[in-house]
């Protein structure tokens, strides 16, 4: 069974996915170390990674390498973010051709016109419904392999309202999307009603700091969502610790009073399997 074959099958199965977000290969890696079974490759997170808010500054061409390469680095299913489509639907046929042979198992497609914000950002603005039905048929007949997941996203709820939401999005998997995401319903109630109102597999966002209350994944489950993604929690969690550290070495000109919070030599290698790429070493070049 290959990535997107697992994938789909986790999707289509009870249960619940939890895909943490990675806005680095290192932190895929490290998602795939800790055991989860999916990893969520965040525009913003890898936005602001290069130094960037979440506004739509990266390009298609900047953002495919990374993803390529984080699909080469990890052997659990990659989801990415493929924002608009980086354009109309002419452009989303180039963006699937390229999507599928990153490798990804799943992207997400949403309906802000380009370039778009963050979903949690003030001011989205959007495309028709049409136009989205449009890129999501497009998104369909582009893909070669039926195994690779097509997420349609709408952020319409903080411009048009939940049941405006709700609406589009049973159009776009009625277009042959295959999972519904409503980005940043504003209450549990909110949360609760989107499962039951959509026509197919339901992901949830959980964004610490946003609009959409964070629950737990077991409540989630039990709203009926089957995945979920956590886009900014390890990226949080790296800029506080680099923060920690660096005062730290600002103060005393060293990292002493800290190494115990910090990740040993060995940490960093298993990290980045490096005990694999010694037996290829060993493999190939013993009789050099």
């Amino acid at each position: 069974m290959n990535a997107r074959q697992k994938l789909k099958q986790l999707i289509s199965s009870p249960g619940y996915v939890i895909a943490p977000g990675a806005h680095d290969t290192l932190t895929a890696r490290l998602v795939q170390v800790a055991g989860f079974e999916a990893v969520y490759l965040t525009g913003g997170g890898y936005s602001r990674a290069n130094g960037y808010p979440d506004i739509g500054l990266l390009t298609m061409s900047e953002i495919l390498p990374w993803i390529a390469r984080t699909v080469e680095a990890v052997d659990i299913p990659v989801i990415a973010d493929m924002d608009t489509g980086y354009g109309n639907a002419v452009n989303v046929v180039r963006s699937v051709r390229e999507y599928e042979k990153s490798g990804v198992a799943a992207f997400h497609l949403e309906d802000q016109i380009s370039p778009k914000k963050c979903g949690h950002y003030e001011g989205k603005q959007l495309v028709s419904k049409g136009e989205m039905v449009g890129k999501i048929k497009a998104a369909v007949d582009t893909r070669r392999d039926p195994d690779m997941i097509i997420i349609a996203r709408t952020d319409s709820r903080a411009v048009e309202g939940l049941d405006s939401a709700i609406d589009r999005m049973n159009a776009y998997l009625e277009a042959g999307a295959d999972v519904g995401f409503v980005e940043a319903p504003q209450n549990v109630q909110e949360l609760a009603a989107i499962p039951k109102a959509i026509s197919k597999p339901a992901l949830a966002n959980v964004f610490e700091g946003g609009k959409t209350p964070p629950l737990p994944a077991k409540q989630l489950r039990e709203m009926g969502y089957r995945i979920g993604i956590y886009p900014s929690q390890t990226h949080r969690a790296a800029i506080a610790a680099a923060k920690k550290v660096l005062a730290v070495l600002k103060r005393d000109g060293d990292t002493e009073a800290i190494e115990h919070e910090l990740a040993t030599f060995n940490d960093r290698e298993e990290a980045v399997n490096t005990a694999h790429w010694r037996e290829i070493e060993q493999r190939y070049l013993k009789d050099a």
